[in-house]
């Protein structure tokens, strides 16, 4: 049996989409996967350092991987209507945000290369939270504005925060195309006959997991940092749809058109290395 070290986060679409390739749920093969879930930019982090076999991580972070990692065609988060919101406590437009303090989830996550995308001159003053504390950081004052991803799409209403930007409705209206979010990656040493099987694999479990929604919901719950069923299943009904199944023509459009603007920006590096192997 070969063992790969297998990166995932927390989060309820990840932990659907994983759940049964970890608990044995379909056959693997001669694979087994020593699972380590973590929020995505520890795990981006973690990957830029070459520790993982195979993990999740934000697109941004895979803009800066490039060589080492290529995209495995399943399991990935993107799609439309789903992209991160910049809130803040009161109405504001986004030019009121120069100068003011703005948290964001990471350094590397997607969400934070959108914003810089949208407007370089935001990304001076940001300071970096994990995800699920932001809410409350412009809530209390602590910070002006928030950049917020995952469950905090469903939930910062109740906190009386008000939105201000739809990066993901922004960057579809600009490009006509699907936001990639996040992406499964794969370290290209593994080589072309193991990424393909974990191709298979990957996407067998999405399709069990679709087919057996209930059997997941207590590893989900486990994790998730959501426990309302409610919002679990609009979390995983948001980030899990046909792209991630396989991203198709339009999500290969998506990723390589966020790719050349970034480059062209000098956010990442060039890099004439395919998406997959």
């Amino acid at each position: 049996m070969k063992k790969l070290t297998l990166g995932y986060s927390p989060c309820p679409n990840d932990t659907f989409i994983f759940h049964a390739l970890v608990h044995g749920r379909i056959k693997t093969g001669d694979l087994e996967f020593a699972e380590l879930l973590e929020d995505v930019e520890t795990l981006n982090k973690m990957a830029r350092q070459g520790q993982l076999n195979i993990t999740k991580v934000s697109f941004h972070a895979f803009g800066h991987l490039r060589e080492d990692y290529c995209l495995l065609r399943s399991g990935g988060a993107m799609g439309r209507g789903c992209g991160p919101l910049v809130v803040a406590r009161e109405a504001l437009r986004m030019q009121d945000l120069r100068g003011r303090k703005i948290a964001i989830p990471g350094s590397l996550t997607t969400a934070f290369l959108l914003l810089q995308l949208y407007d370089p001159g935001l990304k001076d003053t940001v300071t970096v939270m994990p995800f699920n504390n932001i809410i409350n950081a412009v809530r209390t004052g602590v910070v002006d504005a928030g950049l917020i991803i995952h469950e905090s799409r469903f939930t910062y209403r109740e906190a009386g925060l008000k939105q201000v930007l739809d990066l993901g409705e922004w960057w579809e209206t600009t490009t006509g195309l699907p936001i990639p979010l996040g992406a499964i990656i794969a370290q290209r040493s593994l080589g072309a006959g193991i990424i393909a099987e974990l191709n298979t694999y990957l996407r067998a479990s999405i399709e069990y997991a679709f087919s057996h929604r209930q059997e997941s919901l207590a590893y989900i719950k486990e994790h998730s940092q959501e426990l309302d069923d409610a919002v679990i299943e609009q979390h995983i009904g948001l980030y899990v749809n046909q792209y991630s199944l396989d991203p198709g023509n339009d999500g290969i459009l998506a990723i390589e058109e966020l790719f050349r603007q970034a480059e062209a920006a000098g956010i990442i590096g060039r890099s004439s290395r395919p998406l997959m192997e």
